[in-house]
């Protein structure tokens, strides 16, 4: 099915505000302003954009420790977290999360989180409440290559097909995890073929291609509403190392460069919907723009923003019931 303009227009400007974004922390992180680790997603726009855009508030999306795309995807308000990677007050887990613990419960974003395969659990978790209450809500587990080989992927791909629930399990295989290459560390050499062992359809799609996903997804969340989870294996690549500063000795110059260039999600977007005379360019360069003017914007505000406040340092440690 075709998508609308205003559609296309809202897809490209998702994936630009993550690639604005991700340059800002980049540069940011690297002048010594952010504190902690920083893992950046740019390279898989695509995915985030062409799964998220099926989504809305009620649905629940599980993250990575590589999840500011995810968050953009999702809705999260961009200026609440540039101050949370900051480490500032006003940040959406008030400065105490960072980086790698973001979580905005109201728009369905359960957090990123720092274990490898640790959002599986979270997101059937998650659909199980959904199907038991009967709220037509669906929850979305991201993770990588690297947490695709984790026990806790397993159990939840296995408890998923058992319970039926309407969960989908998004694999973003960026070919490395940390600096491992996939075709080492995955012994059957398809995570997807592997997924459908347990007894779930599941699909590998080229994650560069927002369409793509988008068709994926929209295939996946029908079947999560009336039947119960799929699999999506988006291969992608991403643009930076593992972290910020990692010296990524494991693929050469030109391999990086290639996924900087042909690999690049954006790239291929511009081209197929200016070839397609679905949008102009000029509309896409307007866009660029603006994107860049909030999130410099953002930049100034979490740069200027006050501290937590010591009296804070203890609060949101424990829940009492």
């Amino acid at each position: 099915m075709q998508m609308s303009r205003d559609a296309l227009r809202f897809a490209y400007r998702q994936m630009r505000t993550i690639r604005a974004f991700e340059d800002a922390v980049n540069r940011a992180f690297s002048s010594g302003e952010i504190p902690g680790f920083v893992h950046l997603y740019s390279g898989q726009e695509a995915c985030a954009v062409g799964v998220c855009m099926h989504l809305d508030d009620k649905d629940y999306i599980g993250s990575t420790h590589r999840g500011h795309g995810h968050c953009i995807a999702k809705g999260c308000d961009v200026d609440g977290m540039m101050l949370e990677i900051f480490g500032k007050a006003g940040g959406l887990c008030g400065g105490k999360g960072g980086s790698m613990h973001i979580a905005d419960i109201e728009r369905g974003m359960l957090g990123a989180n720092a274990i490898v395969g640790g959002s599986p659990p979270l997101a059937i978790g998650a659909a199980l409440t959904a199907k038991t209450l009967g709220t037509g809500q669906v929850a979305v587990a991201f993770s990588g290559d690297g947490g695709s080989n984790q026990g806790t992927m397993f159990e939840a791909m296995n408890m998923a097909v058992v319970l039926g629930l309407p969960v989908i399990f998004v694999v973003e295989n960026n070919g490395y995890a940390e600096g491992t290459g996939v075709e080492y560390a995955v012994g059957s050499r398809s995570i997807a073929s592997r997924a459908a062992a347990f007894g779930m359809p599941a699909a590998c799609v080229d994650g560069l291609d927002f369409f793509a996903v988008h068709e994926a997804m929209g295939e996946a969340i029908e079947r999560a509403r009336s039947e119960g989870p799929s699999f999506i294996e988006a291969r992608c690549v991403r643009h930076h190392g593992h972290y910020c500063g990692d010296p990524q000795s494991y693929r050469s110059k030109e391999e990086l460069d290639a996924a900087r260039s042909e690999g690049d999600p954006l790239l291929r977007f511009r081209a197929r919907v200016s070839a397609s005379a679905l949008l102009e360019e000029t509309e896409l360069d307007a866009i660029d723009v603006e994107v860049e003017e909030k999130i410099a914007t953002a930049v100034l505000k979490a740069g200027a923003a006050a501290d937590p406040s010591p009296s804070a340092l203890l609060t949101d440690v424990y829940v009492s019931y």
